[in-house]
C-alpha cells in the first residue's frame, strides 16, 4: 500500500516539478531580458529576398536605436559575427554599422522540409517552435524580430517575455491554398496523387482548415506585424485579425545602386535574366520552354538571345532541380543558349542586370517580386507571373506608360519574349525608363524609413 502511495505521488509530482522547473527557467529568462534584437532566421545563407530583408532589417534597427545590441539566431555553424557582416555588404550592398551578435542553434533540422515527407506544413511550424526554445533559452532578448515566417515561434516569445515584431513575406497557408485543393488543382504544395482521389482533397481540406484556426491564433501574438506587398496584406488580415496592427513595408531592393547602369544594351546577343532561387515554386522549367518557345519563332533577321539562370542552392534537393534543368535544356536543344549562375557575388548579379534586355519571373502567387522590382531598377523589361505582387504592386503603368509584361501560360511568356525582342530599340528605351521610375516605389531608402515609422510605437513604448 505504502509503495502504491509512493507511485501515485510520484506520478502527480515529477510532472508538476517539471513544470515548474521550467516555469522557474521562464520567469527567471523574463527578468534577464537583454536589451537586444533577437533576428530569428535560422538560414542565414539561403541568398534570396528574405535575407537581404534581414540584413537591411539589422542595418535599419541599428540607426535609430544603437544602444540596442543586434543578435542573429542561425542554424549556420559557421557564421561569425564579422562573417555575416562581410556577407551583407559582399552578397546585398548593405553596410551594418557594427557585427551583428550570433547565436547558433543546433535543432535546425526540425524545421527542414526534408525531416518532415508528410504533413510538411504542420511539421516545420511545430518544429519551429523547439527551435525557438532553444533560441530564447540561450538568449532572451528584449525584443523578438521573426524575418523568416515562422509564427508558430510567437507565443513561445510571449512566454518568454519578448516584444514580438515580425516581417512577413508570405503566409505560411493562404485561402487560395484550400481553394486549390478543392479544385482538385495539382501544383508544387498540392501532389497529384491527392488532386486526383475526392476523400484525399477533402482530408486535405480539413487538414488545410484545421492549420488555419491555428495560424491565425499564433499569428495574433505579434505586437507588429509588417508585411511586405498588398496581396500578403490582404492575406494575413483576413488569417490573423489584427488591422491595426499590420503595417505594408514594401522590401528592400536596390534600386539606386542598379539605376546608375546605362539603359542601352548591346543587341548582337540579347540577354533575358532570369533571377530566383532554385526552388519548385520558380517555375523555371516554365521558363526554358518558354524560351525554347520563343526560338523556334524567332525571324531570322533577328539575333539568336541567352537566357541567363541566376540563383543559390539552399540544399541537396535544390542542387538536383539545377541538374535537372541543365538535362531540360539539352532535351530543348537549347543548352548552347542557356547559361547558369550559381551563388553569385552581388557584383556580378550586377553585371549580368546591366546587360539584360529583359527579364523572366514565373513563380504563381509570387508574394512581391524583389528580382522583378530589380530587373526595372536596371532597364531589363520584365516578363512577370499575372498574380500576386507583381500584378498588384509592381508591373503597372507608370504616368500612363507600359513598364513591363504579365503571362500565364508557356505561350504569353514566349509571346512576350518574342515581342521584346522584336521591339524597336526607341520603343525598348522608353518602356524601359518608365519601369525604372516605377522601380522608384520600391527603393531601400524607402524601406529603411517606413520600417522605422512602423517599429517606432513598439520600441518607444516598451520598457
Amino acid at each position: 500500500m505504502m509503495m502504491n502511495w509512493i507511485l501515485f505521488w510520484c506520478l502527480i509530482t515529477l510532472p508538476l516539478a517539471t513544470i515548474l522547473l521550467f516555469a522557474s527557467k521562464i520567469l527567471s529568462r523574463r527578468r534577464n531580458k537583454k536589451r537586444a534584437v533577437g533576428f530569428f532566421h535560422p538560414y542565414t545563407n539561403d541568398g534570396g529576398g528574405g535575407e537581404r530583408v534581414l540584413w537591411c532589417a539589422v542595418k535599419a534597427i541599428q540607426e535609430e536605436n544603437p544602444d540596442l545590441d543586434s543578435v542573429i539566431f542561425t542554424g549556420d555553424h559557421d557564421a561569425s559575427s564579422q562573417s555575416l557582416m562581410s556577407r551583407a555588404t559582399d552578397r546585398f550592398g548593405v553596410h551594418l554599422l557594427y557585427p551583428p551578435k550570433v547565436v547558433h542553434l543546433n535543432k535546425r533540422k526540425w524545421i527542414e522540409e526534408t525531416t518532415y515527407p508528410h504533413f510538411t506544413m504542420i511539421g516545420q511550424s511545430l518544429g519551429s517552435v523547439y527551435l525557438s526554445w532553444e533560441a530564447l533559452s540561450k538568449f532572451t532578448p528584449l525584443y523578438y524580430f521573426d524575418t523568416s515566417g515562422y509564427a508558430f515561434t510567437y507565443p513561445i516569445a510571449r512566454l518568454f517575455g519578448c516584444k514580438v515584431i515580425c516581417y512577413t513575406h508570405y503566409p505560411t497557408i493562404s485561402l487560395d491554398m484550400i481553394s486549390r485543393v478543392r479544385q482538385r488543382t495539382s501544383m508544387y504544395n498540392n501532389d497529384a496523387l491527392i488532386a486526383k482521389s475526392m476523400w484525399l482533397s477533402r482530408c486535405k481540406i480539413i487538414y488545410y482548415t484545421v492549420f488555419i484556426w491555428m495560424y491565425g491564433m499564433v499569428g495574433s501574438c505579434a505586437h507588429l506585424v509588417m508585411v511586405n506587398s498588398s496581396w500578403t496584406l490582404s492575406h494575413i488580415e483576413k488569417l490573423w485579425r489584427i488591422p491595426e496592427r499590420i503595417k505594408r513595408v514594401y522590401p528592400p531592393c536596390d534600386t539606386s545602386g542598379l539605376q546608375a547602369l546605362p539603359l542601352e544594351r548591346s543587341v548582337e546577343t540579347p540577354k533575358i535574366i532570369s533571377v530566383a532561387q532554385f526552388r519548385p515554386e520558380k517555375a523555371h522549367g516554365l521558363q526554358l520552354e518558354a524560351f525554347s518557345a520563343a526560338i523556334k519563332k524567332l525571324d531570322e533577321d533577328l539575333p539568336r538571345p541567352k537566357l541567363q539562370f541566376v540563383g543559390s542552392c539552399r540544399n541537396k534537393s535544390d542542387e538536383e532541380r539545377l541538374q535537372n534543368l541543365k538535362e531540360k535544356a539539352v532535351q530543348l536543344n537549347i543548352y548552347e543558349d542557356v547559361e547558369f549562375h550559381k551563388n553569385l557575388m552581388y557584383r556580378d548579379l550586377v553585371r549580368l542586370l546591366g546587360g539584360a534586355v529583359a527579364g523572366i519571373h514565373s513563380m504563381i502567387d509570387e508574394h512581391f517580386g524583389i528580382s522583378v522590382v530589380e530587373f526595372m531598377a536596371a532597364g531589363a523589361i520584365p516578363i512577370a507571373h499575372n498574380s500576386a505582387g507583381p500584378k498588384m504592386d509592381i508591373v503597372l503603368d507608370e504616368d500612363g506608360q507600359q513598364t513591363g509584361f504579365l503571362a500565364q501560360s508557356i505561350e504569353e511568356y514566349g509571346d512576350a519574349i518574342l515581342k521584346i525582342l522584336r521591339m524597336p530599340e526607341a520603343e525598348r528605351l522608353k518602356i524601359a525608363a518608365a519601369s525604372r521610375r516605377r522601380a522608384n516605389r520600391f527603393s531601400e531608402r524607402r524601406f529603411y524609413d517606413d520600417l522605422k515609422a512602423a517599429i517606432r510605437p513598439v520600441i518607444c513604448h516598451s520598457s
